[in-house]
């Protein structure tokens, strides 16, 4: 009787959750940081330690500017919570960036061992980047992909070297930082991140990846990724993000800009695991130019709360984009999520195609604009979304948005929400099935076209997430 009672509790209690493999933490060890908060002083020393060239301290000042002007964005959940005076814009950890993994500090280098990172590189990867709080920690890209003439760098020396104009001409050009509040805020305390460029007619065949790991309590993580896919190449990049969870807010407002060039294509994938006390304000774009195509995968799992839109300019003539997500809102969480597109080409083509999920109270909220041109003639969007709900108490919402201004345009939308089938669950238990188990196989098929579009590796984590985020889901 007491194990029937110990497997009724263990189902009913969100809390029994593991997240092992996610919450491990490690002390900080003579970290450099900043005071908590946001002012000029705090900006300039940020500048100082990344040793900023000039235009970039101006940017950040200017950055600032805007963002004390700013409100709190309009759309999405509240953030009321989260307080800028509490936050800490940049950790330094006690160690420079290598290229060699064995001179990466051990503790360090447990937490990126324990999430696999060194593993998928040996196996699969043609370059990683490993970021820990505000600091690359490991950067490293195989031989033969940079004799292809593959620059992937951190963004910081890439400023001082050759390509430092490339990055000056399109460093928060796609997304300024008058875009709204949390990109100012980006771009007065950006650290970190990657830049990527592929030469044209170049072919990376197998994935570059960066991931990182915000490790400090109260601490921001803001990285900047650029990526140049020249005129005829082709790159599939991954990121991945994780966090330990503490009893403080995090946050989270990095900032992804992607050019696309004429007849080249871009893959970028990303399973983004926060933990729950994160406030995840993200901002992603693209453009693409002619017969350019732009592939998103999207995978949002973590955090307290996100802003999440993914955003892709269809510029030249016959570019297309796809994008293909899934959210997981659980006990605790508000997911504000979707993508937006904007055709100003003729002939141009998206498709938006996402699920999301909800259970134990979470709130997940699907949010699309296409914006169709006036130029844009003969061009075609298609927006897809499915919404299941795991019990009675959780909420999902689909907030679709289309400005269509030319008639030669073909534009559809489709949204379905409902949740799990009782039917479905009890022929699965006919077989000898467990409920638990059964509706985690249910929830999986729901969210298997994400999956199939995932990295092995990815495909592996999301699963097993949608695994550890069922256990407890019912009773």
């Amino acid at each position: 009787m007491a194990e029937v009672n110990e497997a009724k509790r263990e189902k009913s209690q969100v809390e029994d959750i593991n997240r092992s493999l996610y919450d491990f933490r490690y002390e900080e060890k003579d970290a450099y940081k900043v005071d908590a908060g946001l002012t000029p002083a705090i900006v300039e020393q940020i500048s100082r330690e990344k040793n900023d060239p000039d235009w970039m301290l101006e940017l950040r000042l200017k950055s600032l500017e805007i963002y004390n002007k700013t409100g709190i964005p309009e759309w999405g959940p509240p953030i009321d919570e989260l307080n800028m005076d509490d936050i800490i814009t940049y950790v330094r950890p006690n160690t420079k960036m290598s290229a060699k993994w064995s001179e990466v500090p051990t503790d360090i280098k447990d937490t990126f061992e324990k999430l696999g990172i060194p593993q998928a590189e040996r196996d699969s990867l043609a370059g990683v980047g490993a970021q820990y709080d505000s600091e690359l920690v490991y950067h490293n890209v195989k031989k033969e992909v940079a004799e292809q003439g593959v620059i992937y760098t951190d963004l910081e020396s890439a400023m001082h070297g050759p390509y430092a104009e490339m990055i000056r001409t399109h460093f928060m050009h796609l997304v300024p930082p008058t875009d709204h509040k949390f990109a100012a805020l980006h771009g007065a305390v950006w650290s970190g991140g990657s830049f990527v460029y592929v030469p044209p007619h170049v072919h990376v065949e197998i994935p570059l990846q960066s991931y990182f790991r915000l490790n400090a309590p109260g601490a921001g993580q803001f990285e900047h990724t650029l990526i140049i896919v020249d005129e005829g190449a082709s790159l599939h990049f991954i990121e991945g993000c994780s966090a330990p969870k503490y009893n403080v807010a995090n946050l989270h407002a990095g900032c992804v800009e992607l050019f696309v060039g004429k007849n080249a294509k871009l893959r970028y994938s990303t399973i983004e695991n926060w933990s729950k006390n994160m406030y995840n304000l993200n901002t992603k774009r693209a453009i693409v130019e002619e017969g350019g195509v732009m592939e998103w995968v999207s995978g949002s799992f973590g955090s307290h709360t996100s802003y999440l839109y993914p955003m892709t300019i269809l510029k030249g003539k016959g570019s297309r984009m796809e994008f293909t997500g899934i959210t997981f809102a659980g006990h605790g969480q508000n997911l504000d999520t979707g993508a937006k597109v904007v055709h100003t080409g003729a002939d141009t083509s998206s498709y938006i195609n996402t699920k999301s999920i909800s259970k134990d109270g979470g709130i997940s909220t699907f949010r699309s604009a296409v914006v169709i041109n006036k130029n844009a003639k003969n061009s075609k969007a298609a927006v897809s979304c499915q919404s299941l709900m795991l019990d009675t108490i959780s909420r999902s919402d689909t907030i679709p948005a289309m400005d269509v201004r030319t008639p030669d345009a073909d534009v559809g939308h489709e949204a379905r929400i409902g949740r799990i089938s009782d039917d479905a669950v009890f022929y699965l238990m006919s077989r000898g099935i467990p409920e638990e188990e059964a509706r985690a196989m249910i929830v999986s098929g729901f969210a298997d076209n994400v999956s199939k579009e995932l990295p092995l590796e990815y495909a592996m984590e999301m699963n097993n997430l949608i695994r550890l985020e069922m256990k407890g889901s019912i009773g």
